[in-house]
């Protein structure tokens, strides 16, 4: 790794379901997806525990931008490159000597000394559901280079979902929240990605999903909201009718399972009648000038959520870039109005003002922040509707706080930003990284659904990036 110089080019560092409803649980605005994903009390395990690396991060911010950005069009620009390839923007300083982005990520250029940038990200999937797997859990999917496969429990976990495990929750938020949705794709056959759940850890993992638009006035959590006549005291009166049917459960689980349920009742109740998750979602509680520094939008105000949520405790929050119903940053067609007009400005406010924001609390030495697609944009602009097309072969993504080094670049692309020509990243390796700045050994096995020993992570950590 080396820290950018004058030149601009530069190099590297019966259901369950049914049970819950008849309990009461589905009558208060909360499916079983949307249950704490937490583990019970006295399981929790110690985070370095094992000869894991000593963390950094106490929490992580991910921010997926899915459908996959285009690297020549925001971090790794080839101004020199023939007018078919080339980005119609054009490349502005940073704060990083001799390190140039995108003009258009202008909050962010001041502040790159502050972000880890690797330009080296690569791997042959160019499916958009099973390269989100691996983005998102370290680990290849079960069925790679395919858009046709839905989430199962054969799917690794996912980062947060590891956090869960390791980390556990109090009981008074959930360990693992995603905002604002499960990332889906309208024209992938699979629909919903795979590697956004608990996997083969199982569902008690599954992330807290919080819903809705965010920059929307008077937004509320719907999952923490009652129903309509459903006060505080009718909630007590379900818990207590919750009780008898518990007792009728043992016909219906083991008893593992049933303590397990129990625990998760009792967490979904704790949320609905505490104070401490509504005031942790409570984004009213912000100044308005907070809120405006983070845009008045669905990203800007999820990823606004997202630092409430680090500064109380939540181990990792996943902001999936919103269902625009656009694609996404699946810019097969007008590729660079897109990115001009509705998709780099938000991304880049909320990136930038997060950044400052943690900087100016204290907290970015301790929470890591990570912005990556699953895959680039093919350098070739295809004609006629000025579109670039999937490339998994090449791409861009950030890192930031959380014992990063800032201010580096890791690994280099050719002139077309076609293919690395030096420290290629895998994926995997990326998230690799994210697990050793959280104290997470590469290497960690989990016990899956069979208790079989399994790797939660298939990649080697960028050590070069780690302060």
């Amino acid at each position: 790794m080396t820290r950018p110089g004058p030149e601009p080019s530069v190099s590297h560092a019966v259901s369950r379901r049914c049970v819950l409803r008849a309990g009461g649980i589905g009558l208060l605005g909360l499916g079983w997806e949307h249950l704490l994903a937490g583990r019970s009390p006295g399981s929790v395990t110690a985070v370095n525990r094992g000869g894991g690396p000593a963390a950094r991060a106490k929490s992580c911010i991910f921010l997926f931008m899915w459908g996959g950005p285009s690297q020549l069009d925001t971090f790794d620009m080839k101004p020199d490159a023939p007018a078919e390839v080339r980005s119609v923007f054009d490349p502005v300083s940073t704060s990083v000597p001799g390190l140039q982005i995108c003009e258009h990520f202008e909050r962010l250029a001041p502040l790159m000394d502050r972000v880890a940038l690797v330009r080296s990200l690569a791997h042959n999937d160019p499916a958009h559901l099973s390269s989100a797997h691996a983005t998102l859990t370290g680990h290849l999917a079960p069925v790679i280079k395919s858009d046709a496969v839905t989430p199962s429990q054969r799917d690794t976990p996912h980062i947060g979902a590891v956090m869960s495990h390791v980390r556990g929750g109090d009981g008074r938020l959930p360990p693992f929240v995603t905002i604002p949705w499960r990332t889906s794709h309208p024209a992938a056959p699979g629909g919903e990605a795979p590697g956004q759940l608990g996997g083969w850890l199982g569902s008690q993992y599954d992330p807290f999903v919080v819903s809705g638009d965010l920059g929307e006035a008077r937004w509320r959590v719907p999952e923490l909201a009652l129903e309509d006549g459903v006060s505080i005291e009718r909630l007590d009166a379900r818990r207590a009718f919750l009780q008898i049917v518990d007792r009728q459960r043992s016909a219906l689980f083991a008893a593992g399972s049933a303590e397990h349920l129990s625990q998760l009742q009792k967490s979904a109740f704790g949320m609905l009648a505490g104070s401490s998750a509504r005031e942790a979602f409570d984004l009213s509680a912000e100044s308005a000038a907070v809120r405006d520094c983070y845009g008045r939008n669905r990203h800007g105000q999820a990823v606004l959520l997202a630092r409430r949520l680090v500064e109380r405790g939540v181990p990792l929050v996943s902001v999936n870039w919103h269902n625009d119903g656009k694609n996404f940053w699946d810019t097969h067609g007008n590729n660079f109005n897109r990115l001009k007009d509705e998709l780099i400005p938000p991304a880049d406010q909320a990136l930038a003002a997060l950044l400052t924001d943690l900087e100016e609390r204290g907290l970015l030495e301790e929470t890591l922040v990570v912005w990556v697609g699953e895959f680039g944009r093919r350098p070739q602009i295809t004609q006629g509707n000025a579109g670039r097309e999937h490339w998994p072969r090449c791409y861009s993504g950030l890192l930031a706080g959380g014992g990063i080094a800032g201010g580096a670049v890791y690994g280099a692309s050719d002139k077309l930003a076609a293919y690395p020509v030096r420290d290629a990243v895998s994926p995997l390796d990326f998230a690799a990284t994210i697990y050793h700045a959280l104290g997470v050994s590469a290497d960690l096995r989990l016990p899956d659904a069979v208790g079989r020993p399994t790797p939660v992570c298939q990649g080697q950590p960028i050590l070069d990036l780690l302060t």
